[in-house]
């Protein structure tokens, strides 16, 4: 059954997370995506984190579905090569430092012109204009800059990273929604365009109210560490044998059930608790109540109470509990990759689900120029002596 993306040829010149998660997802949705890395050592994600068989699992983790194309970014050829795959491309992901691309004789003036229908995606930190465009960005600087680090962590401790990249994944899924949009706008204009994502735009989109509430009201949100910051009470709460559970419970639906689980019904009635915002005001007090009623019970049976009585509420996780889950087992959510040693590694299967042209993974991550020859031969029509000669002289 092919993806829904079949037929749509991404060049992706990017390294790290954000730009190449965006070409992994467009490969998982069915495109042809050919992983350009630099001939000398490939990207720099190859050299991240720990080696499994040869390779890193930080690099397998945002480049599987991809076919490998090694080329000297240097080389005038290799340049010249890289204009006349772009040419025959749909898309082309890139996340150099603003002004690179265009110092390899590859701006969007040059590359638009060969080539009107391709759509440029453009990855950064900051985005090709403004005092900042030049500097360097990682996902920790991204979540510093646009808020997100100072809301995160204790009330009386430190601004705190997320533990996962944020700003880097999100960059990545909306690089992915800006090229899927610019390529339904062709579809009715023949024409590309050029598409931005920025991890400091893409970390600001996750400040919900923040932003508008400092404006209008001057209140900088606070930390507040495993609280919810509208519902309350919303928190991880300790259970007899040391198992944590989140519980989202602040609302006027939620709060009397779960009163009512904990064989308290009357804090409904309660004046400090009967309200949302009697809650809110009152959420160190309320918790405290919970806590104790927690320490009296094991995890599981407050689990079953919460659940039967439709209270959001989930176990907090470890890694090993995660892949055991029976959910994550039923939806298939972790898969086994190819892999050219190892047969196979386990990771996440795509988030995305299509009924009618699902997501597939058809090929682990590649190694380091693997397919550049068929690549030349299927989209510039090269014959073997061509190859040959490019791969003799080094451009790739």
């Amino acid at each position: 059954m092919l993806g829904s993306l079949d037929g749509i040829r991404v060049l992706d010149m990017t390294r790290y997370i954000a730009g190449p998660f965006c070409g992994q997802l467009m490969g998982d949705l069915g495109a042809d995506v050919v992983k350009v890395e630099r001939i000398d050592g490939g990207e720099d994600g190859r050299r991240v984190g720990e080696a499994v068989a040869g390779d890193t699992l930080f690099f397998l983790s945002a480049n599987r579905n991809k076919r490998g194309f090694a080329v000297d970014f240097r080389d005038p050829d290799g340049q010249a090569l890289i204009r006349r795959l772009a040419a025959k491309a749909d898309i082309l992901i890139e996340n150099f430092r603003p002004g690179t691309l265009e110092g390899m004789g590859l701006g969007w003036d040059v590359l638009s012109e060969a080539n009107p229908g391709l759509i440029l995606v453009r990855v950064t930190g900051f985005g090709q204009k403004g005092p900042l465009a030049q500097h360097p960005c990682f996902d920790g600087a991204a979540q510093a800059i646009s808020g997100i680090m100072s809301m995160t962590g204790a009330h009386d401790g430190p601004p705190t990273m997320s533990g996962v990249f944020v700003c880097d994944y999100t960059t990545a899924l909306y690089a992915t929604i800006g090229a899927l949009a610019a390529l339904q706008a062709r579809g009715k204009t023949g024409r590309g365009q050029v598409v931005e994502a920025t991890l400091m735009d893409s970390g600001m989109a996750l400040m919900t109210t923040a932003i508008p509430e400092y404006m209008l009201n001057g209140a900088e949100p606070p930390r507040l560490g495993n609280r919810d910051r509208y519902l309350s009470p919303s928190h991880c709460f300790r259970a007899r044998d040391g198992v944590w559970i989140y519980v989202v419970a602040g609302n006027d639906a939620h709060f009397p059930r779960f009163a009512n689980a904990m064989g308290m019904p009357g804090l409904v009635q309660d004046p400090r608790f009967s309200t949302f915002v009697a809650r809110n005001a009152n959420v160190g007090l309320l918790e405290s109540i919970i806590n104790e009623w927690a320490l009296t019970l094991d995890g599981e049976t407050i689990l079953a109470r919460l659940h039967e009585a439709e209270v959001p509420c989930e176990r907090v996780a470890t890694i090993a509990d995660v892949v055991t889950n029976p959910q994550v087992v039923a939806r298939e959510q972790i898969i086994d990759v190819p892999h050219p040693v190892l047969g196979s590694v386990p990771f996440q299967a795509p988030a995305v689900r299509l009924w009618d042209t699902p997501t597939s993974v058809r090929h682990g991550a590649p190694a380091i120029g693997e397919h550049s020859g068929d690549i030349l031969k299927e989209w510039l029509g090269a014959d073997d002596a061509e190859v040959e000669r490019l791969r003799d002289q080094g451009t790739i």
